[in-house]
């Protein structure tokens, strides 16, 4: 229960730079008096702009600062909360909003509008609609729970049986439900890839040992390609060279001996064929000449005769050993050239060998080359291990995400579940229909008292229903203002007897801003006062009024506002 004890003010509307002052927990009823303008009403704007601020009557908040000072516009609210006091300090210029508790200051670490909500959340569980309905009754700003929407007569009455909370954990349900959404989502995502790379390693795996056996059997077919060379060129080289064994060393030799033969046969034919030459010119001079040109003796016919002789039987000779020479160049050289080519044959064969050999030496090559990589691939069955390994963690991992979106599916569906619960339908519902005819009971009550004979129900859906002693229908815009006003006050009366019995926003003020000065016949007053009178010892009631001279009798407390030199102050 809200117990409000004090509300002061200064440098507020009319207030001057000097605190007006009301306590409301001192007097059981106290009556506010004065003229127009006097400021009898600054003190609901007062309480409501402390406690939320802003103020009971439609005044943009640069107008609440008194005119003239124009500056250092402060209010302040105390009330208690069970073993608690609190005080609200509220100010416009400088900007002032404090929040003490037992004496200690709140630390607003917040900005402003969260502060505020904390304010009316935390503490006073109260907010500016249901402090209207609740505290106050007035005839200017006021507006009647009838003439509220369905859904604000909805959230008066959460307030009132304090189920509002219901509705602040559907909000944090709901965010729950999306955050455990986005984390479902996550989880599917990453589940997904999961899958697709355990479906990568498995592929991985088996392309490894069908990859590797085929590479393998592959590499160790061609190593055995590989030897098959080398030993067909081996027992080529062997072929060759048990050819040129018997045979390179002779023919070498051979052509050898040919060769000089050659040219020694080459260098006598010259030298006979100029003996012959030679020869013949002389044969030809005895031809020719009867004197010797050196020594001027004559020649005779024998010497010419044997000279002659003597030149043809050298001349045979030497033409005969021109011939011989001839031949055996013709022989040698036929010799030479059959040697030569025999060569030739046998150099090929041991280039053949050299190349062959250069054969065998890549085929090693490649042997060895292919061995190192079939022991390579063979050392793959370690990683083979190792993919083995990276598959079991991965379906590890997999295992662990299904558990884990197993668990926010089961989250999920929990929270889909409170929240259907925590829906206006759901839980809160079930409880309005359980305070629905216990309000409608306290509310035909107050309207007996207040001589207003007619059954008033609220429904599940917050319409009325007003029916009459001959059971014709009505709704609360077919009544006249005085008959409105007894179905306000017996709502007013009506909310605050059920938020007592919920101790949720009860609170022992009580204020009527002219409502004996409206629509209220005398009959409507006096059942109006049976009422207030017939409140606990802990409320306090204040009510407004032009009608100080009517009502000064039946009041033990009051105060009466007026102007001075245009301030509003108080006596």
């Amino acid at each position: 229960m809200i117990n409000f004890k004090k509300v002061r003010w200064k440098n507020f509307l009319s207030t001057g730079n000097f605190y007006n002052e009301i306590d409301l927990h001192k007097n059981r009823n106290t009556l506010i008096i004065g003229n127009n303008g006097s400021g009898k009403s600054t003190m609901l704007d007062a309480l409501s702009f402390g406690l939320f601020g802003k103020p009971y009557r439609n005044i943009n908040k640069p107008q609440l600062i008194n005119t003239v000072n124009s500056k250092d516009c402060v209010v302040e609210v105390e009330f208690s909360i069970g073993p608690n006091t609190f005080k609200i300090v509220r100010g416009i210029k400088p900007n002032i909003f404090e929040i003490w508790k037992n004496d200690e200051l709140f630390n607003e670490s917040s900005h402003s509008k969260e502060f505020q909500k904390m304010l009316e959340q935390n503490i006073l569980k109260l907010n500016h609609k249901s402090f209207h309905q609740i505290v106050v009754l007035g005839s200017s700003s006021f507006v009647p729970f009838m003439q509220l929407a369905a859904h604000q007569r909805r959230e008066v009455i959460e307030d009132l049986l304090d189920i509002n909370v219901f509705s602040k954990m559907n909000v944090l349900v709901k965010e729950e439900i999306a955050n455990i959404k986005n984390k479902i989502s996550d989880k599917s995502h990453e589940l997904d890839l999961v899958r697709t790379k355990i479906d990568v390693q498995r592929k991985y795996i088996s392309d490894i040992k069908t990859l590797n056996d085929e590479k393998i059997y592959e590499k160790q077919l061609e190593i055995t390609s590989q030897e098959n060379t080398i030993e067909q060129i081996d027992l080529e080289n062997e072929e060759i060279q048990e050819t040129l064994k018997t045979t390179y060393d002779q023919t070498e030799e051979s052509l050898r001996r040919a060769t000089d033969s050659l040219n020694d046969a080459r260098g006598q034919a010259p030298g006979l064929k100029k003996q012959l030459s030679t020869l013949v010119k002389e044969s030809k001079f005895f031809d020719e000449n009867d004197v010797c040109p050196t020594c001027t003796q004559q020649i005779t016919e024998n010497i010419k005769h044997e000279k002659k002789q003597e030149i043809a039987e050298k001349a045979k000779e030497v033409q005969t050993s021109y011939q011989e020479v001839t031949k055996q160049i013709e022989t040698s050289q036929e010799l030479v050239n059959e040697l030569t080519e025999k060569f030739k044959k046998q150099t090929e064969l041991n280039n053949k060998i050299s190349e062959n050999n250069l054969k065998i030496s890549w085929a090693r090559k490649a042997i060895s080359k292919l061995e190192k990589e079939i022991t390579s691939m063979s050392g793959t069955k370690t990683n083979l291990k190792e993919a083995n390994n990276d598959l079991e963690e991965l379906i590890d991992q997999k295992d662990s995400l299904l558990t884990e979106k197993i668990e926010l599916d089961s989250e999920h569906s929990y929270s889909q579940a409170m929240m259907e619960m925590l829906k206006d339908t759901g839980i809160k519902t079930k409880i309005i229909k359980q305070y629905i005819p216990v309000m409608n009971k306290y509310v035909n009550n107050y309207l007996q008292t207040l001589d207003f004979f007619v059954h008033f129900e609220l429904t599940d859906s917050f319409q009325e229903v007003i029916r009459s002693r001959h059971r014709d229908n009505f709704s609360y815009d077919s009544f006249s203002e005085g008959e409105k006003q007894r179905i306000d006050l017996a709502l007013l009366f009506t909310w605050r007897k059920i938020a007592r019995m919920k101790n949720s926003v009860a609170t022992n003020l009580l204020i009527l801003d002219e409502t004996f000065d409206s629509s209220l016949d005398n009959d409507g007053i006096e059942n109006l006062f049976k009422i207030i009178y017939s409140l606990g010892e802990d409320s306090n009631v204040f009510i407004i009024s032009h009608k100080g001279e009517i009502l000064d009798n039946r009041f033990n407390h009051k105060i009466e506002f007026y102007k001075d030199k245009n301030f509003s102050k108080m006596k």
